[in-house]
């Protein structure tokens, strides 16, 4: 049974940084895609940014360039490294894998292709 459980979320400034961390078991695949997903008020849930088993990163548009993902492969923990943080930034953020590869950041931050989802840590961006 796939476990996922985020961690590292808080209250900061805008312009501040957090790091958040997943930590996962219960899968073994060869091929995957871990991702990050933030939840707003609106409750939609969007893609941030996603590595692969091979460790390559994908970013959206709001992510890059400010966001850095990161995957310990002993530990089978995700990070994501978060600089400039923005209101915007504001939500829920959770993380997910699935089976295969990324593909590209659209496939790879797809919310109706993940199934498995941790609890969420909450993120709050304040000016």
């Amino acid at each position: 049974q796939i476990q996922l459980g985020e961690s590292g979320g808080d209250s900061v400034q805008s312009g501040g940084s957090l790091k958040l961390s997943c930590a996962s078991s219960g899968y073994s695949y060869q091929l995957y895609c871990m991702a990050w997903f933030r939840q707003g008020p609106d409750g939609g849930r969007e893609g941030v940014a996603a590595i692969d088993a091979e460790g390559t990163e994908f970013y959206t548009d709001s992510a890059k360039g400010r966001f850095t993902v990161s995957r310990d492969k002993t530990s089978g923990t995700m990070y994501l490294l978060m600089n400039e943080l923005k209101l915007e930034d504001t939500g829920t953020y959770f993380c997910t894998v699935r089976p295969g590869r990324c593909g590209n950041v659209d496939q790879a931050t797809l919310v109706n292709l993940y199934v498995v989802w941790g609890q969420g840590t909450q993120v709050t961006v304040s000016s």
